[in-house]
C-alpha cells in the first residue's frame, strides 16, 4: 500500500502522532529469545528499525519501549539508540502508555502504539494510532488502525515511522 492507499481516516490519525511506544519480543525481534548454556539471554535486532528510530529521533518524536520482559539485550539496544524511555517487566501496558502520556504531557490521541500479542491489544485500543503486524493475533489485527507490511524483527518499526513521516512531509533520509 502507498501513502496514496492509505485511507483518509488513517491518515488523518497517523499524523496527529508524535510519539510511538513500542512492544519489544514480536515488533523489534522476531518474538525468538536465544538462552545459552549459562542462562544468558540474547535477541535479534532489525537494523531497520534501528535507524529508523534515529530518523524519527531527527524528525523531532519521541519514542518508547515497554515489555513484559526483563532483559539486559533490551536495556542496550534501547541505550545504543538513544530511548531514554524504557519499561521492562510490564504486562499492564496500557496502564504503562497512560503514565508516559501523562509525564509527557500528551493526550493518548498523540500516541500510537505497536505490539503483536494479546497483552498488547488494551494498548493499541487506547491510544490514537493503533498497530500491529502480519503475524499478530487475530484480536490485535481487527483492533489495530494499520498492519504493517514488513514483520517483527525485520524492519515492523521502521514500517511505521516512514508512515507517519511521509504522511506528514517530514521523510527526509539524507544525512
Amino acid at each position: 500500500m502507498t501513502i496514496e492507499q492509505i485511507p483518509t481516516t488513517i491518515a488523518a490519525k497517523a499524523k496527529q502522532i508524535c510519539m510511538i511506544l513500542s512492544d519489544v519480543d514480536g515488533i523489534l525481534t522476531d518474538g525468538t529469545i536465544e538462552i545459552d548454556h549459562l542462562g544468558n539471554e540474547s535477541k535479534r535486532f532489525s537494523t531497520l528499525d534501528g535507524y529508523g528510530i534515529r530518523l524519527w529521533f531527527r524528525s523531532g518524536y519521541k519514542f518508547g519501549l515497554i515489555t513484559g520482559r526483563r532483559s539486559e539485550c533490551v536495556l542496550h539496544r534501547a541505550r545504543d539508540l538513544g530511548v531514554d524511555i524504557v519499561r521492562l517487566g510490564t504486562f499492564a501496558k496500557r496502564e504503562a502508555v497512560e503514565e508516559i502520556a501523562a509525564e509527557h504531557h500528551l493526550g493518548l490521541e498523540r500516541i500510537a502504539y505497536i505490539g503483536d500479542d494479546l497483552p498488547d491489544l488494551p494498548a493499541i485500543r487506547a491510544v490514537g494510532f493503533g498497530v500491529t503486524v502480519p503475524g499478530a493475533s487475530e484480536e490485535l489485527k481487527r483492533a489495530a488502525d494499520y498492519i504493517t507490511k514488513r514483520p517483527g524483527g525485520y524492519g515492523a518499526v521502521r514500517d511505521l515511522i516512514e508512515l507517519i513521516l511521509k504522511l506528514n512531509g517530514k521523510w527526509n533520509f539524507e544525512e
